[in-house]
């Protein structure tokens, strides 16, 4: 019996967790679910995006699946705070071309490594009416963990390299912290090819060139944005999954928002949600039922008969869920 906290949030969130949970329910598995709030509305309702109630959920549970949320003008944001509550130091996001969807490059399966608990993303901020600062903080003992992790992942996906990140040549201390870790960190992986790329340079490379990266490993605000840019490459935001991995918690959402444009249409794509789930179950050990959950998304995608609208189809949420589920079963 796996003990889930159940986040679905704002918007979409809440269709594509929906759908995730009637696949769970299929599953030869054991779940038992404990919802919590966070996010526009539950500010609306609590005064707060993200109530202690919902941290203590997240922290007692074998994993946490999170929706989407709205931001909150004014608030911190939910996510960026639960990830911190949980320790969730490493953001993991595959970006992997399938086929049945129009790309330039039908070759691509690299992931994006990114620290994930300071940065710009901090979140300290001052200032007045005229000049506003952010602290972009970066530390060596972050920016060594984050680069083991992804290492250790490379190694892990059978692959031969990772690419850091970075903009050292500007922010010659913070970035300069970063890319020294990883070329400390690199010593001990002999066995595995480093290069590292100025985020600008690695923006184009990663239009002109995405097949030619394995693990690529940056700072906070740089791989959220490389992140996005990329799952543009694969068929948008509706095929890009995430993990948030810490030494003891691990917290799994889409990469897309809450997209209240389409909210309560029922036309968001469940992959992205779907496959953050068979994440998760890799990191509770359930590779098994984790591969059968990717292969059955390939299927339903590659057969080009039931996608929602991002995908150009005029398929449900949930009629693109059923059909996954019946690949499965």
């Amino acid at each position: 019996m796996y003990n889930l906290a159940i986040i679905s949030g704002d918007g979409i969130g809440q269709e594509v967790m929906s759908a995730c949970e009637y696949l769970l329910d299929k599953l030869d598995l054991e779940f038992s679910f404990e919802y919590g709030e966070a996010g526009f509305e539950c500010f609306n309702n609590n005064g707060t995006t993200l109530p202690e109630e919902t941290i203590r959920i997240a922290n007692k549970s074998d994993a946490v699946l999170f929706g989407a949320s709205t931001s909150t003008p004014g608030e911190p944001s939910p996510i960026i705070n639960l990830r911190k509550a949980l320790n969730v130091y490493a953001n993991i996001r595959p970006i992997k071309s399938y086929k049945g969807v129009n790309c330039i490059h039908d070759d691509i399966d690299f992931v994006i490594v990114r620290e994930n608990t300071e940065g710009l993303y901090s979140q300290n901020e001052y200032g007045d009416c005229d000049k506003m600062i952010a602290e972009r903080v970066i530390t060596r003992h972050a920016s060594e963990r984050i680069s083991k992790a992804a290492f250790n992942l490379c190694i892990k996906r059978g692959q031969s390299k990772v690419t850091c990140v970075h903009k050292s040549n500007v922010l010659k201390k913070t970035d300069g912290v970063f890319t020294e870790s990883f070329y400390k960190v690199a010593k001990d992986y002999p066995q595995i090819q480093t290069e590292d790329y100025y985020v600008d340079a690695m923006a184009m490379y990663l239009i002109t060139q995405p097949q030619n990266f394995d693990v690529i490993v940056s700072t906070n605000l740089f791989g959220d944005i490389l992140s996005d840019e990329s799952a543009g490459l694969v068929g948008g935001l509706g095929l890009a999954p995430s993990g948030n991995i810490g030494d003891h918690n691990g917290l799994f959402e889409p990469v897309h928002g809450s997209a209240p444009d389409i909210a309560g249409k029922n036309i968001a794509n469940p992959c992205s949600m779907i496959l953050s789930a068979a994440m998760m179950l890799d990191y509770l050990g359930e590779w098994e039922i984790s591969n059968n959950i990717r292969n059955s998304v390939e299927k339903v995608i590659a057969d080009c008969k039931i996608r929602t609208p991002d995908l150009g189809g005029d398929a449900s949420t949930m009629e693109v869920t059923k059909a996954i589920v019946k690949e499965l079963i």
